[in-house]
């Protein structure tokens, strides 16, 4: 019985390939194949249409004072002005809120009534407000908030001048903090504020448990 010749590759010129060589190209294209789909990940991805891309959100810098006029109070405002929605009553502190139509903060009174600030606008909101006293912005850290004594937390407060506020944001797609001054106040027209975020965060939720409702009870 004849002997067994080894296996041999032809390379189309009549000439055959050495078993090494084979070898050889096969480690190379699976380099090649390698390094391709660990460049995957370095692609930039693009968001579908309709879906926001994350620059898009343009969520605020952190421990930055900005300054905002408010005006007038949400609820002192003509039929005519209720219909163009918050306009300058209330403070949106990213585009993702505006987009959302969700403000982190309300100015808000009836005319000839008391001004309050609103950290919630309905919803699945939970936000709550806390009024610090006087005490100057710059000195406001995150950790400051929880460690006032006497510590309040509310949906609403009562507008005075000098008095700094902390808003706790906690809704399904939202989590922050933000610290703000009341600078000056005309009674139902204005209000202007000095601000910083100490945090924000867009979130995405995984699960959840059904059936929440503001107005149930407990069996």
């Amino acid at each position: 019985m004849p002997g067994l010749k080894p296996y041999t590759l032809s390379n189309g010129s009549g000439k055959v390939a050495r078993p090494g060589v084979h070898r050889l190209l096969i480690f190379a294209a699976c380099i090649a194949i390698t390094t391709a789909f660990s460049l995957v990940g370095l692609i930039p991805t693009f968001a579908a249409p309709g879906q926001p891309r994350h620059q898009d959100f343009e969520v605020p810098e952190l421990h930055r004072v900005k300054s905002v006029t408010l005006q007038p109070t949400y609820t002192c405002r003509s039929s005519e002005d209720f219909q163009k929605g918050y306009e300058r009553t209330a403070l949106f502190i990213s585009k993702f809120s505006r987009d959302m139509n969700s403000p982190e903060l309300l100015f808000e009174g009836a005319c000839r009534g008391s001004d309050f600030l609103f950290s919630a606008s309905g919803g699945d909101s939970m936000d709550l407000i806390e009024d610090m006293g006087e005490v100057p912005l710059e000195n406001v850290a995150a950790q400051s908030v929880f460690l006032t004594r006497g510590i309040h937390f509310d949906r609403n407060a009562r507008v005075q001048i000098n008095h700094t506020y902390a808003v706790l944001l906690n809704q399904s797609v939202l989590r922050g903090l933000f610290v703000f001054t009341v600078v000056d106040h005309v009674p139902n027209e204005r209000l202007d504020i000095r601000y910083a975020v100490k945090e924000y965060q867009i979130l995405s939720v995984r699960h959840e448990s059904p059936g929440f409702d503001w107005g149930v009870g407990n069996l």
